[in-house]
């Protein structure tokens, strides 16, 4: 796969999908509520879709009682909280899912039973107080892709459709090198360093760090994925904000979580382990 080569899929209709009697279909559910969840429901409202919000204090069996058929079930909580939320989905939103949680690879879904969700790698930041941030167009694949990659544009947020379940791996573990390897690799260096510094001061950094990450990202999806071009979709991310900072309060966890895993597949992670023993 070409990085470069890539373009994304007109959406230009961005009119809700309706039934034949032309009334509005099924609502959307969007469980969590914190800053991704503001951003698509600004863009699914932007189409007319109608917004079921799930908060952690309300019983998702009953929310899905009251509406067990919707178009999608949007899951936007944190990646910590993304396997408890799996676990507790309704039987009739199973078929329904969308993610967007960082480091979310298909075994994610997988060991629940979930067999083919609707799933963004989403290549744009929303910090609280902060409108949206752009880094390069997010691919997303799935039942309901029209509808995420609409709600996006709606959004003036570039999107494109893939075409396969392959791809969608390969872009979730391009997201993941990117975001593994800016954050660790950030551990090593003076706080306050972007992704600019990183890879134009620090690429051997960079590259020794992507490499241990993707020997991590290979056992966990069980296959090989072309390495350059990986290296190649980092890098693209990096030019898409050179200002980035490398490291954000979630690079200790990324690391400690990297470590498990490579101990978990036997891996040396010679890098890694230098930069978690300071």
């Amino acid at each position: 796969m070409n990085i470069a080569s890539r373009h994304s899929r007109s959406h230009n209709d961005t009119r809700p999908d309706r039934d034949e009697d032309n009334t509005m279909v099924q609502p959307i559910v969007i469980i969590g509520t914190g800053e991704m969840a503001g951003v698509f429901s600004r863009g699914l409202l932007k189409l007319g879709h109608p917004i079921v919000p799930v908060t952690r204090r309300m019983d998702m069996d009953q929310v899905a009682a009251t509406v067990p058929q919707p178009r999608l079930v949007l899951v936007t909580v944190g990646e910590n909280d993304l396997q408890p939320v799996l676990a507790r989905i309704p039987a009739p939103w199973r078929d329904r899912l969308g993610l967007l949680q960082n480091e979310l690879l298909p075994r994610d879904w997988q060991v629940h039973g979930i067999a083919a969700p609707t799933v963004i790698a989403v290549w744009f930041e929303k910090k609280k107080g902060q409108d949206y941030r752009v880094l390069v167009p997010s691919p997303v694949y799935g039942p309901a892709a029209p509808v995420i990659t609409s709600a996006l544009e709606a959004l003036d947020i570039p999107a494109w459709e893939l075409n396969s379940a392959e791809e969608l791996t390969f872009e979730l573990v391009r997201k993941n090198v990117y975001i593994l390897t800016t954050n660790i690799a950030g551990l090593a260096l003076p706080a306050g360093t972007d992704v600019d510094a990183l890879w134009n001061r620090h690429q051997a950094l960079a590259r020794e760090v992507a490499g241990e990450v993707m020997d991590i990202q290979f056992k966990l999806i069980d296959a090989q994925l072309p390495r350059e071009q990986l290296i190649a979709g980092m890098v693209a991310g990096i030019d898409g904000d050179l200002q980035h900072k490398c490291m954000g309060r979630s690079a200790p966890a990324r690391l400690a979580r990297a470590l498990e895993h490579a101990d978990q597949f036997g891996l040396a992670v010679p890098r890694l382990r230098a930069i978690a023993a300071g």
